[in-house]
């Protein structure tokens, strides 16, 4: 066979990979309705909103600090570097595959010295020469002539191939498919690693909300704390002096101790809120990038999607992952498939050989080898169709992840949109009963000192003053962890 020869099977080989045994893939449809949820409770945007889940993190979260916060995070977060290293990990195995459909080629050289075990005589010269006839080549027809001449009884030999050994012309696209796997398995860590940067940012956001929440109620408590010690000294005294009775003293002593239990529990929270926060940046946050409070300033942009199409969901990277995963177990079906048919694989290697080393590359020296072999599998215990059976199972699961993965998505906005709806309705309503028991609080004061009421009433009116306030809070923290939500489940982020 000439070395055209060997090209041109090279060539049909490669003509005749275009068979491709894996199942055509088709994006599963119907797992989740076609719209997301409307009416009702569930918000309505305007036509021209922008699409919130497009929307850089930087330009969502309006606070400085806040941004600082999530920005460190991102560079130090052990999580997230984890994902990193999984996807160079998953590049570096379809490295591997895509290698195995190119041939292995490598270059080698060698140099043999043999002893003649004829010696130095002139019948030693003919035997070496009938062994070149035969197949030895010019190097024994030299050891006969060294042998003639009585310089040398040893024969030399010089090589030099390049070539490739045992390369699988893949005609049934098996080699492809495992390389197609691979290649969505890296897709699918990629999309992972996303996903990951998304969590992240909002998991960030909402501990440090939830910080400027607690810091926001111990001020509260502080303040209250003040307003019931000054309560109970004076209705000390006045119990001293006969005026109020035992009993007001210690509804005022209660008030005061609750305010001082509250306060305690919430430095031991603030304290976990620092650590949580700090474990999630990946490093201990800098008191200045820390909230003091909730503030009046909006802390993020609304977020209230335009497009109501539940098409958005799957642009989630955690959707996007679990889709890859899918094509990967298609690809996986074909090269199972395909081991049932012939696997035909070739060496073949051209080179020179000679009996000096400047020889190597006269004329005349140049030698190839070709060696196709095919192998077809008769009985293996029914290892093919077992690991055909594997693969397809491996599909059917895959089939059914990918649509828990759609349904989660949808029901994770669905419930942020349905909190969307009416959170500002609630916020409006507690910001109303907190102003009507702070001046619920201050009428009955002025009652009871008027002598109009008792002061178990204005103390009953504190309390309820005070429980508003801290439900005002707890309100306000719950609308900023919605839209924080809400931006996170709609894939909002990656920017």
């Amino acid at each position: 066979m000439s070395s055209r020869s060997v090209l041109a099977a090279l060539v049909a080989a490669t003509a005749l990979a275009g068979c491709n045994l894996a199942p055509k893939y088709d994006r599963p449809i119907g797992a989740v309705p076609s719209a997301l949820p409307q009416g009702g409770v569930y918000p309505s945007a305007p036509s021209d909103a922008p699409d919130v889940s497009r929307i850089g993190w930087r330009d969502f979260f309006l606070d400085q600090r806040l941004r600082e916060v999530i920005e460190t995070g991102l560079a130090n977060n052990r999580d997230l570097r984890i994902a990193a290293g999984n996807v160079l990990q998953a590049r570096a195995q379809y490295r591997v595959e895509r290698a195995n459909r190119v041939p292995n080629t490598s270059i080698s050289g060698s140099g043999t010295y043999t002893n003649n075990i004829f010696g130095g005589g002139g019948a030693a010269g003919a035997g070496a020469g009938a062994g070149a006839g035969a197949g030895a080549g010019a190097g024994a027809g030299t050891g006969g002539a060294v042998g003639a001449g009585g310089a040398s009884s040893n024969l030399e030999f010089y090589s030099v191939n390049a070539g490739f050994s045992a390369f699988e012309l893949d005609l049934f696209g098996r080699v492809r498919d495992l390389s197609q796997a691979a290649l969505e398995q890296y897709f699918a860590s990629e999309e992972a690693q996303r996903s990951a940067r998304i969590s992240l940012i909002a998991e960030i956001a909402t501990a440090w909300l939830t910080m400027a929440s607690d810091q926001e109620q111990l001020r509260v408590s502080r303040e209250t704390l003040k307003a019931f010690e000054q309560s109970l000294e004076l209705t000390r005294a006045q119990f001293r002096i006969g005026i109020a009775s035992e009993l007001a003293a210690r509804q005022a002593e209660t008030n005061y101790q609750a305010a001082r239990n509250d306060i305690a529990v919430l430095q031991t929270r603030l304290a976990q809120d620092q650590n949580a926060l700090n474990l999630l940046v990946g490093t201990t946050v800098p008191q200045a990038m820390l909230p003091q409070g909730l503030g009046a300033a909006p802390l993020t942009r609304d977020a209230i999607p335009g497009d109501v199409s539940s098409d958005v969901l799957l642009r989630r990277p955690d959707v996007l992952r679990a889709e890859h995963q899918l094509i990967a177990e298609n690809a996986n079906i074909g090269a199972a498939r395909a081991a049932f048919f012939p696997r035909i694989s070739l060496t073949a290697t051209i080179g020179t050989i000679s009996t000096a080393l400047s020889g190597l590359f006269a004329g005349g020296s140049f030698t190839y080898n070709a060696a196709p072999t095919i192998g077809l599998p008769l009985f293996d215990g029914g290892r093919n169709a077992a690991n055909l059976d594997y693969a397809k199972a491996s599909q059917q699961v895959a089939v059914a992840t990918y649509e828990r993965a759609v349904q989660t998505a949808f029901r994770e906005v669905a419930d942020a949109l349905a909190q969307r709806g009416t959170i500002d309705e609630q916020v409006a309503a507690q910001n109303a009963r907190a102003n009507a028991a702070n001046v619920a609080a201050r009428l009955s004061e002025a009652r009871y000192r008027a002598g109009v009421d008792s002061f178990l009433v204005s103390l009953d009116a504190q309390r309820t003053a005070y429980a508003a306030q801290q439900q005002l809070i707890q309100a306000r923290l719950a609308r900023g962890s919605n839209l924080v939500e809400l931006y996170r489940s709609l894939g909002g982020g990656l920017n």
